[in-house]
C-alpha cells in the first residue's frame, strides 16, 4: 500500500469533526486510473486525492466508486496540505489562499455534479432525518438564523459504497451559495464547520479549518 496522508476538511472551532480525506503525495508511483480506484476504495474515505504535481497542484480526485472532475473537501485538503496558490483539477484551475486559521478554495457551481438541495422547515428537522434510499444525492438544509447566514445541513450520498452520509460536504455548500447567492456559516454533519463567499463572474470561495491527523 502506498504511503498517504490523512487530513480532517472543514473542522469546527475547536479542531474536531470535519471529514477525513486521503492524499497519496506520490502521485506519480500508481499512474493508472484504475489502480487509483482500487486504492481508493480500500482506503474507504469518502474521498482520497492523488498529486500528481505537487508543486503545480496538480490532484485527481476519487470517491470509493468514481473518479471526480471537482470535489470541494478535496480541493481545500490539499490547497493546505501543498500549500499552492492554485490547485489543477480535470474541471479547471482552483484557486487557493491561506487566511489565519481557514483554508480556501475558488471554484465554480457548474464543476459540480448534480444534487437534490432539499430545504427543510427547521434545523430539528434535519436533525432527525434517516439517512434515505440509495440513488439520490441529497443535500438537506434548513436556517438557523437566516438574517445571519447560519445553516444546519446534512448530506447524504445515495451511492453503494458504504458512505451513508457525507460529514461536511464542500461541493453541495458551492451549489448552495450560488442558488442562494449569499454568504453562508454552515454546520454540517456532526459538528463540521463550512463557510462560503459568492465572488464576481460566477465564482464562489469555500472555506473551513484543516488538520493534520496522520
Amino acid at each position: 500500500m502506498s504511503d498517504y496522508d490523512v487530513v480532517r476538511v472543514f473542522c469546527g472551532p475547536r479542531g474536531g469533526y470535519g471529514n477525513e480525506l486521503g492524499v497519496v503525495r506520490e502521485g506519480s508511483f500508481m499512474p493508472d486510473p484504475s489502480e487509483r480506484q482500487l486504492f481508493a476504495e480500500k482506503l474507504g474515505f469518502s474521498e482520497t486525492v492523488f498529486v500528481d504535481d505537487p508543486e503545480r497542484g496538480v490532484i485527481d480526485i476519487y470517491t470509493p466508486t468514481l473518479r471526480l472532475p471537482f470535489a470541494g473537501h478535496p480541493c481545500v485538503g490539499a490547497a493546505w496540505l501543498l500549500d499552492v496558490p492554485e490547485l489543477a483539477t480535470p474541471a479547471g484551475a482552483v484557486g487557493a489562499r491561506q487566511d489565519g486559521e481557514f483554508c480556501w478554495i475558488e471554484a465554480r457551481a457548474e464543476w459540480v455534479p448534480p444534487r437534490t438541495l432539499r430545504r427543510y422547515a427547521t434545523a430539528a428537522e434535519v436533525d432527525a432525518l434517516a439517512v434515505p434510499p440509495k440513488g439520490e444525492w441529497i443535500y438537506a438544509w434548513a436556517w438557523e438564523d437566516e438574517p445571519a447566514g447560519r445553516i444546519r445541513a446534512r448530506a447524504f450520498p445515495g451511492r453503494d459504497d458504504g458512505i451513508d452520509e457525507d460529514e461536511a460536504t464542500g461541493a453541495a455548500a458551492l451549489l448552495l451559495t450560488d442558488r442562494l447567492g449569499r454568504a453562508l456559516n454552515i454546520i454540517q454533519g456532526a459538528g463540521s464547520q463550512i463557510l462560503t463567499a459568492p465572488q464576481p463572474h460566477g465564482w464562489t470561495e469555500i472555506g473551513g479549518r484543516v488538520v493534520l491527523e496522520r
